[in-house]
């Protein structure tokens, strides 16, 4: 378990945050820790699961998937994107 910072580019949010999160956080656990900076803020919640991807790829990462088995590095962006469930 150790800190890894990576890049949250919130779908519909204009600001790109840091965000900490652990190595063994599944990808689900990333998009709600990288949704506390946004949603709500300057983003409004919408319908559906949220789901992760590496920046401007077309698939996501499994929702079960742990960072430290993802292949990201520290700093890379991330896009979290509302999928309809």
């Amino acid at each position: 378990m150790a800190l890894f910072p990576l890049h949250s580019n919130f779908q519909a949010d204009f600001v790109v945050q840091l965000v900490a999160v652990d190595s063994e956080d599944t990808m689900d656990r990333v998009a709600e820790q990288c949704a506390h900076h946004s949603v709500n803020r300057r983003v409004r919640p919408q319908p559906g699961v949220m789901r992760v991807r590496r920046h401007l790829a077309e698939d996501f990462f499994p929702r079960d998937m742990k960072v430290s088995e993802s292949g990201l590095r520290p700093t890379e962006i991330i896009d979290i994107i509302y999928q309809e469930s």
